[in-house]
């Protein structure tokens, strides 16, 4: 596959995108394997932009794995510094199936709430309460059940 093409603008803000980040994969003294290049596929479909750093002292050797790297993984070549090479590849479209979960309703989620004392010069009392789906909670700070729907009269039935 051939690499992504890039303007040097777009090179330029995936440097700067990359400056603080990790070597993802280290290429080791067996150079570059299936299994390395494997790693190297992975992290760049769940990262898309990564480091990579190969522990050899032959600089000539470091940019034949850069380009081979780029042609076979069909990624940018954004920066090769030293021992430091900097892929980007955009991330794939994760499709997620989402048909069965539709119909869930919220979980329960925790809230923070503050009780002023009636000191003034105290600090307030924080208590985490959890609210579940079919719950509210009141300006007061109390959980209540979610209101249900009015019930509705039988001559309204009747009209829709």
């Amino acid at each position: 596959m051939p690499q992504i093409q890039l303007t040097p603008a777009q090179r330029k803000v995936h440097r700067a995108e990359a400056h603080h980040l990790d070597p993802v994969v280290l290429v080791g003294g067996d150079g570059l394997t299936p299994a390395v290049v494997r790693e190297i596929d992975l992290a760049l479909n769940a990262h898309g932009l990564i480091k990579v750093r190969v522990f050899s002292d032959d600089r000539v050797g470091r940019e034949t794995i850069y380009q081979q790297l780029a042609d076979e993984l069909n990624a940018a070549p954004i920066q090769h510094i030293g021992k430091l090479l900097v892929l980007w590849r955009p991330k794939p479209e994760v499709e997620r199936e989402r048909a069965e979960d539709e119909d869930r309703m919220p979980g329960p989620r925790d809230v923070k709430v503050l009780k002023f004392s009636k000191r003034g010069g105290q600090r307030p009392e924080v208590k985490t309460l959890r609210v579940l789906g079919n719950q509210r909670l009141t300006a007061g700070g109390k959980v209540k059940r979610a209101k249900p729907k009015p019930p509705t009269s039988v001559k309204k039935r009747s009209q829709t």
